[in-house]
């Protein structure tokens, strides 16, 4: 008969060496506005869910949609971002 363990230090214990490091921290704070965007798109999308959507539900759709663009433009591009569009050379 086979008995049946838990190995519990395995699934709870954490090292220090599986902290994420400084470089992680900084990308994830660098990446946060594309996710609070996403978030905010999500949002949007889940309250349309089981209605027809408005005209304010459409409006918030593409505003949401709009930020999301623009913080997936700004962190690709970040140079970009700091320019004025349409601005004199």
């Amino acid at each position: 008969m086979n008995h049946i363990v838990t190995v519990q230090d395995a699934v709870t214990a954490f090292a220090d060496f599986m902290e994420p490091t400084d470089a992680e921290l900084e990308a994830i704070e660098q990446e946060m506005p594309v996710i609070l965007a996403d978030v905010d798109l999500l949002d949007a999308q889940i309250i349309t869910l089981d209605r027809i959507p408005t005209e304010l539900d459409n409006r918030r759709l593409r505003r949401a949609r709009r930020r999301a663009l623009a913080a997936r433009l700004a962190a690709a591009n970040p140079t970009a971002a700091a320019t004025v569009p349409g601005g004199a050379a």
